[in-house]
């Protein structure tokens, strides 16, 4: 078991209100916020004691069978425009590969919104290059925060 903790951020320019409406509109946070391969499943409860459940088929040219995806979260803290809180778990295949309790800020300024993305992972099942678990997770994280930023300018 390896334990990691990051942060990454964000200068995006609107409101925090327009950014957590990004976290608690299902339809918009589709837009940036998914799994890769084939989706299966997905569900959206923005709700403290709510979550997110998403599963998919993620198949590697050349890299043997596809990869059954899973993700699962549960909201534990909603502060309505500047805090989000929450724990995940993601699978490979039905194995528990990590878990993360993410704190999500929103910090207001002059040109819109700070978003600082805390993270801290324990990675319960290593994959087949290790070395590689965590740098994954975290460049992940700045791809969904991209994907976050062009939801937002297409809003």
């Amino acid at each position: 078991m390896r334990h990691e903790t990051f942060t990454v951020g964000s200068q995006l320019a609107v409101s925090p209100s327009a950014v957590f409406e990004a976290f608690a509109d299902t339809a918009v946070r589709r837009r940036w916020c998914r799994l890769p391969g084939r989706e299966l499943s997905y569900h959206h409860d923005f709700t403290v004691g709510g979550g997110e459940t998403a599963s998919s088929v993620f198949t590697v040219a050349d890299a043997g069978p596809p990869e059954q995806l899973a993700y699962a979260s549960q909201y534990i803290d909603i502060t309505v425009g500047s805090r989000i809180v929450y724990t995940y778990v993601s699978r490979v295949d039905d194995v528990p590969h990590w878990a993360s309790l993410v704190t999500v800020e929103l910090i207001p300024g002059a040109d819109g919104t700070s978003l600082r993305w805390t993270e801290q992972a324990t990675f319960l099942t290593a994959s087949a290059e290790p070395d590689h678990d965590f740098p994954h997770l975290r460049g992940a994280t700045r791809l969904r925060l991209n994907g976050l930023a062009a939801a937002l300018r297409a809003a």
